[in-house]
């Protein structure tokens, strides 16, 4: 069946204004829409429906039933034969009726084919499901709130759960507890993107005393908005789990007024994150960083111990062996290590060397000073100052931009 266009784009949200700044969901009245359909013709839900209730397309048999469910997954959505022979064993149906209807609804709010299909292999059980009823009134939800067909496509394929659970008994309250924390949409979509938990999950449960515990310890707004928006997995640890990191970040001598903070309760938190931390500090050692050293780095920016292994190694290397730093000075200024070495790095600093192989520059230089800047001010401060003595500087600069992001 042909993608619905019509169909869904005349069912319009109401909401009802109240006195707080959140908003009571109204189901939409049911109508009758129209479908386009392959052949060019065009029948409403209702004519669709009676005429499949009619049509001798119902298999007999449990084998038939089976056949045709591994049909339909392999020619409709997708699926391998072997994944669809698997997915069989999860959801039968005996007509391509909803399953269409499915299908032309996730279409209709921009999923792929790809994306269908993942979403499919994950929850065969929305096949069988009301597409008016119960899918598409979530989706527009989500639209409702500032999801783009893109981010909403992208984040239900990668965990569809939300989309079991009820709109007006879950997803609404849960939606409506984190705005009254985040204030704004925006924010309130940036963590649901993150992790689909933020709304999946009880809020009674762990999130709302993880805050509450958060609150007690002095971080402020913005920063409680940093963390949630950004790494929202964080706060939805146990309390316990949560309470131990928070003090262990406090004793670290962390401002919790500052963005360092969350940083650091970020990146003490979960299997993964320790894991990550613990090669970082492993490289770290390799170059000579002493235990201080490490320390320092992670007090100035936490997240300098939730870097790729491959990412370290090539910058310290450059750093060290091209640029005869000493190692441990990046750990004074580790922000310098979130730059693109291809793009930022290696070209600002090439344009160094030539300045002070020319006796413009003292070798005595702060990283921070090249790197940190923005293109303009870099270029008013390194190329354009010197463009009488080195007039070739600029294109130097270019040409080294141009040839490092094209071996990038």
């Amino acid at each position: 069946m042909a993608a619905v266009n019509q169909y869904f784009d005349a069912l319009k949200l109401n909401y009802l204004s109240v006195s707080s700044p959140l908003f009571l969901w109204k189901r939409p009245t049911p109508i009758l829409l129209k479908i386009p359909l392959a052949e060019g013709r065009r029948r409403t839900l209702v004519s669709l429906q009676n005429e499949a209730s009619v049509q001798p397309i119902t298999p007999k048999t449990t084998t038939e039933q089976h056949d045709f469910t591994v049909d339909y997954l392999v020619k409709s959505c997708g699926l391998s034969l072997e994944a669809a022979i698997s997915t069989a064993e999860k959801v039968q149906f005996q007509s391509p009726q909803k399953p269409d209807l499915v299908l032309a609804l996730f279409r209709n709010y921009g999923f792929s084919k790809t994306q269908i299909s993942k979403l499919i292999r994950r929850r065969p059980d929305f096949l069988t499901a009301n597409a008016e009823k119960n899918l598409m009134p979530k989706l527009e939800f989500f639209r409702s709130i500032g999801m783009s067909n893109y981010n909403l496509a992208k984040t239900l394929t990668n965990d569809p759960t939300i989309l079991t659970r009820s709109l007006e008994n879950h997803i609404i309250p849960s939606y409506e507890y984190l705005k009254s924390i985040l204030l704004t949409n925006d924010k309130v979509v940036g963590s649901f993107k993150r992790t689909t938990w933020v709304l999946l999950k009880d809020p009674c449960k762990n999130l709302g005393p993880n805050i509450a515990l958060l609150r007690e310890a002095g971080v402020t707004q913005k920063c409680l908005s940093l963390l949630l928006t950004h790494f929202p997995e964080a706060v939805m640890q146990k309390g316990e789990v949560f309470g131990a990191i928070l003090r262990k970040v406090s004793e670290m001598g962390f401002d919790p007024t500052k963005s360092q903070y969350v940083l650091a309760v970020h990146a003490l938190s979960g299997k993964g994150n320790k894991s990550i931390m613990e090669k970082c500090i492993e490289v770290y050692k390799r170059w000579g960083w002493t235990e201080d050293d490490i320390l320092t780095a992670f007090k100035k920016h936490p997240n300098s111990m939730m870097m790729s292994e491959r990412k370290l190694m090539k910058c310290m290397d450059y750093f060290v062996n091209q640029l005869g730093l000493p190692s441990r000075l990046i750990a004074q200024s580790p922000v310098v290590l979130f730059f693109s070495l291809e793009k930022r790095i290696i070209p600002r600093c090439s344009v160094y060397q030539v300045l002070v192989s020319k006796g413009l520059l003292k070798e005595d230089f702060s990283l921070t000073n090249v790197l940190l800047p923005r293109e303009e001010r870099f270029l008013d401060r390194f190329i354009t100052k010197y463009e009488k003595e080195v007039p070739e500087l600029l294109s130097f600069y270019q040409s080294k931009l141009n040839v490092e992001v094209e071996e990038a």
